[in-house]
């Protein structure tokens, strides 16, 4: 993942709801691996006329808790990554607006998962990870559940198609594994056609040469990380989610940019949002 002066930084959402602090730390490690700054954002959606619950209109009672989310937050990075330099932002808006646009300035995205359903991602008002994926320039990470660093050896999964968006997402994964010093899984799923011409292992042959040249380059260039192939055959989301079901995250390219709904995400990459049991990493194409 390259960046330039104004992509320095890893964005992170803070939601002064949550007490949660696995996409902070998930973020702030990420930041100290790539030297990169770490800013902290807290979302304040526009003012109403309701009041808290003690008589402050809502609004300030709102900003109050951000000022205190922002400042526990940064209090906690510095003891966890001193190095890391640390800012943080409170700005008017609705949390999905606000985490997009601030995401195409950035290095990276990370946003935290309150495990909802896919019904509940489209239509909660609090939702973040469906319109910043869809939207996003740069990389996101959605961190539901923690790292299994246990596993040895540690890896990371990536998911492969022969795709321009599955290629962002394999430079994205060899360079994270070199930075981790873990090994790498390059999974590549096939879903066998209902009406060819061909006979199944024809494809299935094609579709395993493939992933092997598709993977080749770039394991010359990262020497140090250990690469692995593995060619399923069955439902990308579930064997995705299964084969990561120890990993450290899984990689996987996402399409386009600019639409707000799960339709420019992928249904892959919406599955695994919602399937997966470590961080999900989405690459954007170029």
């Amino acid at each position: 993942m390259t960046t330039t002066p104004e992509h320095r930084e890893i964005v992170v959402g803070i939601d002064p709801a949550r007490a949660g602090r696995l996409a902070l730390a998930w973020a702030a490690d990420e930041a100290h691996r790539r030297r990169l700054a770490l800013r902290l954002v807290v979302a304040v959606p526009p003012a109403h006329d309701h009041r808290h619950v003690d008589g402050t209109p809502r609004h300030e009672a709102l900003t109050r808790r951000g000022e205190d989310a922002l400042r526990a937050a940064t209090d906690w990075v510095r003891t966890r990554q001193p190095d890391v330099h640390v800012d943080s932002a409170l700005v008017d808006g609705f949390p999905a607006a606000v985490m997009a646009g601030t995401a195409q300035r950035a290095a990276m995205a990370v946003l935290g998962s309150r495990h909802l359903s896919r019904t509940e991602e489209f239509l909660s008002a609090g939702s973040l990870v469906v319109p910043v994926t869809a939207q996003a320039r740069c990389p996101v990470v959605v961190v539901g559940d923690a790292e299994h660093t246990t596993q040895d050896p540690p890896y990371l999964v990536v998911g492969v198609d022969g795709s321009e968006s599955s290629r962002a997402a394999l430079a994205f994964a060899f360079e994270e594994a070199d930075l981790r010093h873990c090994a790498l899984r390059a999974v590549a799923v096939w879903q066998p056609p209902v009406f060819t011409l061909h006979t199944g292992d024809t494809l299935f042959h094609a579709e395993r040469r493939l992933l092997s040249e598709t993977t080749a380059g770039w394991a010359e260039k990262y020497p140090d990380v250990r690469l692995t192939h593995d060619m399923l055959i069955g439902s990308p989301v579930e064997l995705l989610a299964a084969a990561a079901e120890h990993a450290l995250a899984v990689v996987v390219g996402r399409r386009g940019r600019g639409g707000y709904t799960g339709m420019r995400v992928g249904s892959v990459v919406h599955g695994l949002l919602h399937r997966a049991h470590c961080p999900v990493i989405t690459v954007p194409t170029g």
